[in-house]
């Protein structure tokens, strides 16, 4: 397994796109160790053989369609018209924007390049400074795969065979509390370089915007309705919500056109192969890693750390590690099958556990040197990615309290899903 893993190294650095560099080890290991062929194609094929999986694509479809629908615009000017009037209140409205339409994308890079261009040049022309409008759309960004849906939390729950319908429901305090802790630190920079208010807004004008929102802030409570109450599964809550973001697109707010569709359909399975393929050659990896019994030998050193708080503090410092240089996904189907029963054999609740993975590595979309967001936000700006990764570094401290806060905490993310499905 050793040179497997050093190919594994080498390919990193060479560009190729990473369910190929998969496909090349594991393909390499199996010869090397005399396993039939026929169960690489076995294990690859399998792992899209699975219903939940089928969640992924919907949630990407419903992504896009609000993107391509002109949602995201009501959706800043409704959040705007509600805490506009607060200290740097306009970053606050950045904040629950993104908030709001995690309910909907799941992705933390979609929330950056579907909001960050209209957040961005909204603070742009009130007088905030253009690094701070980067900060706080970069680092609101991580809520996309924290509040439900999650597109990373769906894959997850899939790769370990945990529930999703928990894990959604163990998002929202997570989600919630990371939301405040960036509002703290937007109050703060506000009120030190007096960034501007807006006129507090009558009853008409939270109306109006209230009114325009209607339908897109529906969407989510619909996802949440059906999953939380049970009459759907999440794959079919997915298919729902997809829907819908198709009907108010096309009828409600006519903004979206038929002539859009192959447009949002072609970027949805361009998506959607990439994030399969990966998880197919992620699959038969993580059976060559079985075979070398690494996850058995990774779970025995980790699990021998007789303290529980240290143990749990070395697998965070782990996985911001890995996130600042492996694509969140990547590591996730990776890692998972080792860290999770990992995390559970120390008494750490399943849910808990995907959780504690998720926010760990969606911080990593923030983190340099691979952090994707930053570059979008970068992009979208038009501003250095310099000048963007250090003005979003002091808006990692709010993430890193509230991920403190999720390790050791336990009832933040097991309270809610213990109350809706049950358990201790």
């Amino acid at each position: 397994m050793t040179v497997a893993l050093i190919v594994f190294i080498i390919l990193l650095f060479t560009g190729l796109p990473l369910y190929v560099n998969l496909g090349i080890v594991s393909f390499l290991y199996m010869f090397m160790t005399h396993q039939p062929m026929m169960a690489v194609v076995q294990r690859t094929t399998q792992a899209a053989n699975s219903f939940t999986m089928i969640a992924a694509p919907f949630f990407i479809l419903m992504g896009n369609l609000m993107n391509t629908g002109g949602v995201t615009r009501k959706l800043f000017r409704f959040a705007n018209v509600i805490v506009g009037t607060v200290p740097g209140g306009m970053g606050h409205a950045n904040i629950i924007c993104s908030a709001l339409f995690a309910g909907m994308s799941g992705t933390a890079v979609a929330d950056a390049g579907g909001l960050g261009n209209i957040e961005i040049e909204a603070m742009r022309e009130i007088g905030y400074d253009d690094d701070f409008s980067c900060a706080i759309t970069a680092a609101s960004s991580v809520l996309g795969p924290i509040i439900p849906p999650s597109l990373p939390m769906v894959i997850l729950c899939v790769t370990v065979g945990a529930s999703v319908g928990r894990c959604f429901v163990g998002g929202l305090f997570p989600g919630i509390l990371m939301a405040i802790s960036l509002g703290v630190m937007v109050t703060i920079y506000s009120k030190k370089r007096h960034y501007p208010r807006n006129p507090r807004p009558n009853g008409h004008d939270i109306w109006v915007a209230f009114k325009e929102a209607f339908l897109a802030l529906m969407a989510p409570v619909i996802l949440f309705l059906a999953i939380y109450t049970g009459i759907v599964t999440t794959t079919e809550a997915a298919i729902i919500a997809a829907f819908y973001s198709l009907l108010i697109g096309i009828f409600g707010y006519r903004d979206l056109k038929w002539k859009d569709i192959p447009q949002v359909m072609l970027s949805t399975c361009e998506t959607t192969g990439v994030v399969l393929s990966i998880v197919m050659t992620a699959n038969i990896f993580g059976y060559c890693l079985t075979i070398a019994q690494i996850p058995q030998k990774l779970t025995m050193a980790l699990t021998s750390i007789p303290n529980k708080f240290v143990f749990l503090l070395v697998i965070n410092l782990f996985l911001l590690f890995i996130g600042c240089f492996m694509e969140g996904t990547a590591a996730i189907l990776i890692l998972s099958p080792i860290l999770i029963p990992a995390m559970e054999a120390m008494g750490v609740s399943e849910t808990q556990a995907c959780l504690i993975m998720i926010v760990n590595l969606m911080i990593g979309v923030v983190t340099p040197p691979v952090g994707i967001v930053l570059y979008v936000t970068s992009n979208v700006a038009k501003v250095s990615a310099n000048r963007v990764i250090k003005a979003t570094t002091p808006f990692l401290i709010p993430l890193l309290i509230t991920l403190l806060l999720i390790t050791y905490v336990p009832a933040i993310t097991n309270f809610l899903p213990n109350l809706v499905y049950g358990g201790l």
